[in-house]
């Protein structure tokens, strides 16, 4: 007889006469028993399977399979799928998952098998928790979306509310409205660095592009703090509730596009009540509402020049690009328009009435809620129809007008309060209106 020796196992020879492919049969048969197949299985599997075999072959086999077992599972795991590659004949062992193998020992042998054997890692447990989250989120996108909803208002209110207070007792629009841009771009780069979200690269057509953007964006932000250190934060509000009046009549004086007459009607009650508003409003001075008008200018502009430089962007990444580029546009303005008078006690002031500490946190923390607003405000719109962004925006005004009444006990007249009301209605009607505009010409041309 012709000794053969196993070369997984240091025990005794077992005496075949048999040619390579039963002897490879063998094998497999018993590392199939030795991950929880039992005898039975074996010989049925040898019997059909194998033609040649003496017939004592099968239980000789049999009888070694016990000490088989025991070394194989006392190896290491990464020495057990080395085992199985000759075997199976494959290079990977990502569908040894698919074989039906006992349960009580193969599934958790095979799959760490496989996951060493392939280079993986990751544990099952985890992936299995990440899709799961994955999976909630995918079967629930109104919850996410809420959330988005939810966090664009809350930072918008604590932003003007916060805003207003700083405004309080530190009045320099220009210099608060460059360290708005300065905290958002530093958390931009930050964001890069870190590789969330990976930065968009840029190149010299899409820049020049972007230029007019960010003038317009930082005329109209700056403007706007103009307004907002001079009157009440809802009167600010309330007049840039004309900013729907300005970007319909650029789009037909100076783009050229017809605006419907429903479009036009709409607009009707958003001067109205912005007129009766600005009459009885104890807090008024041309300074605050001329500043907003221009705000209102500035930012029509930009959503002109934005929907010229459309590009496949990300919103998250233009919106950074914009801000660093509007920062370089609003420091020579502080430098220049209140550079003096900072120098000369501005500074020196605010420190002295809330301290060194709250003063700088009080900056910082306006600065990273105004860009996160924005930002949220851009990812909401990606994720929702024009029309329920046009009726969350008008409802954004109108949270902000409340609370802003609320925290800083504004006094406001009856004509006031009415005018308000009427003007914030027109803008919801002025958006509902141009939402579904802007469906239907998508429907026809898709």
């Amino acid at each position: 007889m012709e000794e053969r020796h196993h070369p997984e196992t240091p025990s005794a020879p077992i005496s075949l006469r048999t040619p390579p492919r039963p002897r490879a049969m063998a094998a497999l048969a018993g590392a199939s028993l030795a991950l929880g197949s039992n005898a039975a299985q074996v010989r049925s599997f040898s019997a059909s399977g194998v033609q040649g075999w003496r017939a004592g072959a099968p239980s000789q086999i049999t009888a070694r399979l016990p000490a088989l077992r025991s070394s194989f599972l006392a190896k290491p795991v990464v020495a057990r799928g080395s085992e199985f590659n000759p075997l199976l004949g494959v290079s990977s062992l990502k569908n040894v998952k698919s074989v039906n193998v006992g349960r009580r020992v193969a599934s958790p042998v095979c799959m760490a098998s496989a996951s060493d054997s392939a280079g993986e890692n990751v544990p099952e447990a985890a992936k299995e928790k990440t899709e799961e989250a994955k999976g909630f989120l995918a079967k629930n996108p109104a919850l996410v979306t809420g959330f988005f909803f939810f966090a664009w208002y809350f930072l918008n209110v604590i932003f003007n509310i916060m805003n207003k207070k700083i405004y309080n007792y530190f009045p320099y629009p220009y210099f608060v409205s460059a360290i708005h841009l300065a905290v958002g771009v530093i958390y931009c780069l930050i964001s890069w660095m870190l590789g969330y979200p990976k930065r968009a690269p840029i190149d010299g057509h899409l820049f020049k592009m972007l230029i007019p953007v960010s003038i317009c964006h930082a005329l109209g932000h700056v403007m706007t703090n103009v307004s907002f250190a001079a009157v009440a934060v809802s009167f600010t509000h309330t007049i840039k509730a004309l900013e729907p009046f300005f970007s319909a009549a650029a789009s037909q004086f100076i783009l050229g596009q017809q605006i419907p007459l429903a479009l036009w009607a709409s607009l009707t009650p958003i001067v109205l009540g912005v007129s009766m508003a600005s009459m009885t409003e104890l807090s008024f001075n041309w300074k605050g509402f001329i500043s907003a008008m221009i705000a209102n200018v500035g930012f029509t502009y930009r959503n002109i020049y934005s929907k010229k430089a459309m590009t496949g962007m990300d919103s998250t990444n233009l919106y950074a690009y914009i801000s660093i580029i509007s920062l370089a546009l609003c420091i020579p303005p502080a430098i220049i328009v209140e550079g003096p008078a900072l120098i000369n006690g501005g500074f020196s002031a605010a420190i002295a009435k809330v301290g060194m500490n709250k003063f700088l946190s009080d900056l910082f923390w306006v600065g990273m809620f105004y860009h996160l607003y924005n930002q949220l405000a851009n990812n909401t719109l990606e994720r929702v129809a024009p029309l329920t962004h046009a009726v969350g925006n008008v409802l954004k005004r109108v949270f902000v007008i409340g609370f802003s009444i609320v925290v800083f006990g504004n006094k406001i007249s009856t004509q006031t309060g009415i005018g308000t009301a009427i003007a914030i209605g027109g803008v919801a009607l002025y958006s509902l209106i141009k939402a579904r505009m802007e469906e239907q010409k998508r429907a026809k041309t898709a």
